[in-house]
């Protein structure tokens, strides 16, 4: 079964979740389109304010188009699974039946959703990974190649195809693509879907600040580097003087922290604090505001790709009519 036919949309194509630049009605506009918007929970609740199920329901007022959301299933919390484990319920209570998890064990989700015909997609960066959500019983798998903002993956989108295009599911690619060339290039290569994050970023409808948005327009992609100043661990984002200024490396007692079996848990969680305040600082700015020189802005080498600021459907539509021009056969599914 073809990746549109699994999730109900027209456009093989997700807009990821973004933390902390997922608003609803970003969301709704890509699902609107043909593609599928993501909810990331996070976002949804301590960034712009609005309770879960009441944000689902705002994205319903704009559309009725299927949805997903984000499911970060990492055990180094009790209280988060178990609060993720009700937004969850909230989720598939409002109708979502499209889920993408990622950061470790994706059974008990799979095990809640596919009752209920919920379809889940697991993130992966080699096929270790792969092979363990597969365990899980995830239905497709999004590979995160080494061209993705946030935390990319090491290898390549055709790396990433070779070494799981025999696992029997659908790949969606994530990382690096921002134009219609790139969406139709990654079909044709074998994926069934693709996933943006830094080109809906830049779109009318996302609530990240502007300067964020006219830097992703302006930067190249040598602009893109990884700093592990953030979260501990390399994240893709652009280069300013800021960045320059304090490096690129974790600092040494953060380097021992993060090796230490008993320290790594304390050193990620003061770095989980920091960084969902600088991401968010830097990402919504609003009021009067410090100059950007001092920002964190996550993004993938796609900049390359984007050279203006448009409506999310814009995008989705001119992706969806480069795909039909092509004549692409897509994996699982008819002729384009």
């Amino acid at each position: 079964m073809s990746l549109t036919e699994q999730l109900g949309i027209e456009v093989p194509l997700i807009c990821g979740a973004m933390y902390p630049c997922s608003n609803p009605e970003l969301v709704a506009a890509v699902s609107a389109a043909g593609g599928i918007g993501v909810v990331q929970p996070l976002s949804m609740i301590y960034v712009y304010r609005h309770d879960l199920r009441e944000g689902f329901r705002l994205i319903r007022r704009i559309t009725d188009k299927p949805v997903g959301m984000n499911v970060l299933i990492e055990r180094s919390s009790k209280f988060y699974l178990d609060r993720m484990k009700t937004w969850l319920d909230v989720a598939l209570e409002e109708g979502v039946r499209f889920f993408v998890t990622s950061l470790g064990n994706p059974k008990w989700v799979v095990e809640r959703v596919a009752p209920l015909g919920g379809v889940v997609y697991h993130d992966v960066t080699e096929r270790k990974w792969a092979e363990k959500g597969l365990a899980g019983g995830v239905h497709g798998l999004i590979a995160v190649n080494d061209r993705a903002g946030g935390h990319a993956g090491p290898k390549s989108a055709a790396q990433l195809r070779d070494e799981l295009g025999d696992l029997g599911v659908p790949l969606v690619c994530a990382g690096g693509i921002g134009d219609a060339a790139g969406f139709v290039a990654a079909l044709q290569m074998g994926y069934a879907g693709v996933q943006m994050g830094t080109r809906f970023i830049a779109t009318d409808e996302c609530g990240a600040h502007d300067d964020y948005k006219q830097a992703i327009v302006h930067a190249s992609e040598a602009d893109i580097v990884h700093t592990e100043r953030v979260t501990g661990v390399p994240l893709a984002v652009i280069r300013t003087p800021y960045v320059e200024r304090i490096g690129l490396k974790a600092g040494p007692i953060a380097r021992w922290m993060l090796r230490g079996r008993r320290t790594k848990h304390w050193m990620r969680t003061i770095y989980a604090l920091r960084s969902a305040w600088q991401l968010k600082r830097a990402s919504l700015g609003g009021g009067a505001r410090e100059a950007t020189s001092k920002d964190y802005w996550q993004a993938g080498k796609s900049v390359a790709g984007i050279d203006r600021v448009e409506p999310a459907g814009a995008i989705v539509r001119r992706f969806a009519a480069a795909l039909s021009a092509s004549g692409t056969v897509r994996p699982g599914g008819p002729r384009s």
